[in-house]
């Protein structure tokens, strides 16, 4: 017990002389009884009584571990891996008996038993074992210092991520008895792939190969990922796949279970609720289970023998975490694949510009089908462009051209169909209004913009554009690229009264529809799946997509019409899609084209040439003004990198939930971009790193927030 713990009486205890003698008794006795809060005189483990403790702290400068002596009492459950409690932050004037007291409990957890410790003073001594159940083990452990190093955060934050709340109930129930591999399956859709088959070989025979699959349009995938899981469980191995949202894990878990049957795999989503999620968690863990498929948190599952990690969507914006250190879940598994030597997947209908790198530079093979099986797959796109919908009375009337009105009359004979509208709330970027090239600084490339619809300045370093010429057409007008989204079932339902109109949004998202004829309004990433497909799709306010002031505009577009369109029916079939927007930009012509990868590898050449993320590595800095201007002064930056900025970032909207990176309602924040060239990231996020827990250790001045990577740098 603690000085504060024995001071306390009770009432009616007896007179203080009386119970100054039975403490006194007490402290001499031969054995002395162990007291769970400090155990002074207790006997310490004979075996290894120094337990080196990674305490909850994410403050950056404490991001080490702490030694604390083991009880005798504790020595049988005070093993590597387990919860404990410590003492925390007495300093080292509170020592009695050589033990150290005071100070407040923590949460922690015990990585190593040791003979002796670094520190020369006295130790404090472990409060006690939470739980003897093991839960962070060394891979585990190993990935989380990985992961904090790679994004400039924390240990103790990472695991905050990797290792689920602790729940007594699902931790007090045994495990099922882990299931024989099963046998290896046959390839199934994947025939389609010509390098499917092989892919599905190679993991079954214990190989660890790297691919970027881009997959057929059409509702295949889920078997496709279920089969190349089942590949890896054949060879003896666990697999891990991650997915943007449970819509798409309830997906695949259906697929899994009719390809494995019950039994072999675990589903960790937030759906499941803290309990169930557990309980399947220490079934991975104590490796009752090698086969998992979750969302995001789920890319820290501790699989045993890890032979896949699989990753859907990895453009999703969910599978970027908005807490401390930010991990990506992309990021995440390609560490797990590199230090583990597993297979790596990364599959989706689009491509990104990050998958499209890992190709350029060899670390992963490309993974397609031919353009035969994409005719049979994929949809007829059509286009409609400024030109037609000038000359269009019908869109001018009802937001609905006449090309998309025909398609949808059309297509509710047979089917469904599916109606895309952009949220509200995108702000415009400007672009040149001859070319509709973005308009970009001359000194760092970063996207122009009028805060006061008059002055051009510079989003990223923040400098004014006084004479702005377009670098393609040299011309020098410009214009916002869109409007704001506007509401579309009141227009549809009076152009089609018969028909049912169905809603799929954020308030109420819809996870399948029938297939009858309906009409389907959803906005980007809701959209339902159609029984049978939809038999046509109407992707309406492209330029709300295309126009988003963000380096990733295009390509998020492409990547959200693709997912659209894939649930469309193959063009054999009669499905059709019909996007309104400018037929020459480059994301309509590859959506045209279906060629997401074509795409991807001339942005990553665009992106080279400018110095662009992901070709360069870019950190942004944000917080009060005179935080960040003191935070870039103390940082020892490595000497190739360029400070961009700092520019003012928008405030939380009142009344709205605030948004990560978003200043305080009431308060003024700045955000400064720090970028170097390929090859010295690890140095820039070691130099942030760094430069915070100086900043945290001193206690001065307002924090500031470090993003590696940000999603967002406009």
């Amino acid at each position: 017990m603690s000085s504060d713990d024995e001071q306390s009486e009770e009432p009616g205890a007896g007179p203080p002389e009386q119970l100054a003698l039975i403490r006194e008794t007490v402290r001499r006795a031969e054995v002395p009884r162990a007291k769970p809060r400090t155990w002074r005189g207790a006997a310490l483990a004979e075996h290894l009584p120094v337990a080196r403790v990674l305490v909850n702290k994410g403050a950056l400068h404490l991001d080490q571990y702490f030694d604390y002596a083991v009880p005798e009492e504790l020595d049988a459950d005070a093993r590597p891996g387990v919860r404990v409690r410590v003492r925390f932050g007495a300093g080292g004037r509170q020592v009695r008996g050589g033990r150290r007291e005071g100070g407040g409990l923590i949460d922690g957890f015990l990585v190593e038993r040791r003979a002796s410790s670094d520190y020369q003073g006295a130790l404090a001594a472990l409060a006690y074992v939470v739980s003897p159940e093991p839960v962070l083990g060394p891979e585990l452990l190993e990935l989380s210092r990985a992961v904090a190093d790679r994004y400039a955060g924390s240990l103790a934050d990472v695991l905050q991520l990797a290792v689920p709340p602790r729940n007594g109930r699902a931790e007090g129930k045994p495990s099922p008895a882990p299931l024989p591999p099963p046998p290896a399956p046959a390839p199934g859709a994947w025939e389609r792939y010509a390098q499917g088959p092989g892919f599905l070989r190679a993991l079954a025979e214990g190989g660890a190969p790297r691919a970027v699959w881009t997959a057929l349009p059409g509702p295949h995938w889920p078997e496709e990922i279920a089969r190349a899981m089942a590949a890896t469980l054949a060879s003896g191995r666990g697999a891990l796949v991650v997915v943007p949202d449970g819509r798409s894990a309830g997906r695949i878990d259906a697929a899994l279970t009719e390809v494995l049957g019950e039994g072999r795999h675990a589903v960790l989503t937030a759906d499941s609720g803290p309990e169930k999620r557990y309980r399947q968690w220490l079934a991975v863990r104590r490796g009752s289970v090698r086969a998992v498929v979750g969302t995001r948190a789920a890319m820290f599952a501790p699989v045993a023998d890890l032979g896949l990690v699989a990753l859907w969507d990895d453009g999703d914006s969910s599978h970027s975490d908005d807490h401390a250190p930010f991990p990506h879940v992309r990021e995440v598994l390609e560490l797990r694949a590199a230090h583990g030597g597993c297979g790596f997947l990364l599959g989706g209908t689009h491509c990104t510009v990050e998958a499209a790198q890992l190709v350029e530079n060899g670390w992963a093979l490309p993974l397609r089908a031919d353009r035969e099986q994409l005719r049979i797959a994929a949809p007829l796109v059509r286009t409609v462009g400024d030109g037609e919908l000038a000359r269009d009375g019908a869109a001018r009337s009802a937001r609905l051209p006449s090309l998309a009105w025909q398609t949808a009359r059309e297509g509710l004979r047979s089917g469904p169909v599916l109606v895309q509208v952009p949220r509200r709330g995108y702000a415009p970027r400007l672009s040149c209004e001859r070319c509709r090239e973005p308009a970009r600084c001359r000194h760092c490339a970063g996207p122009l913009q009028a805060p006061d619809q008059r002055d051009l300045d510079c989003a990223w370093c923040g400098r004014a554009e006084t004479a702005w010429s377009c670098r393609s057409c040299g011309g020098v007008r410009l214009r916002a690229r869109i409007v704001g989204a506007r509401r579309t079932a009141e227009e549809l339902g009076r152009a089609f009264p018969a028909v049912p109109v169905r809603t799929s949004g954020r308030d109420h998202v819809l996870d399948s529809v029938p297939g009858t004829p309906a009409l389907v309004v959803s906005t980007p990433g809701a959209e339902p799946v159609a029984e049978g497909g939809y038999a046509a799709a109407l992707l309406l306010d492209g330029w709300a997509m295309v126009g988003r002031p963000d380096l990733r505009a295009g390509e998020e577009a492409l990547r959200r019409w693709t997912a659209a369109a894939a649930l469309v029916r193959g063009r054999p079939e009669g499905g059709t899609v019909v996007v309104v927007a400018e037929p020459t930009l480059a994301p309509v012509q590859a959506l045209v084209r279906w060629d997401p990868v074509g795409h991807a590898r001339r942005e990553l050449a665009e992106r080279a040439e400018l110095g662009f993320p992901p070709v360069s590595r870019m950190a942004s800095v944000t917080g009060p003004p005179d935080a960040v201007a003191a935070y870039l002064a103390g940082a020892a930056l490595p000497p190739e990198a360029q400070v961009l900025g700092p520019v003012p970032v928008a405030g939380a909207v009142p009344g709205r939930p605030r948004r990560p990176g978003d200043a305080p309602s009431g308060e003024t924040w700045e955000r400064a971009l720090v970028r170097v060239p390929p090859g010295r990231g690890a140095a820039l996020a070691s130099a942030l790193k760094a430069a915070q827990a100086a900043r945290t250790a001193r206690g001065t001045g307002d924090a500031v927030r470090i993003r590696i990577d940000p999603p967002d740098i406009g």
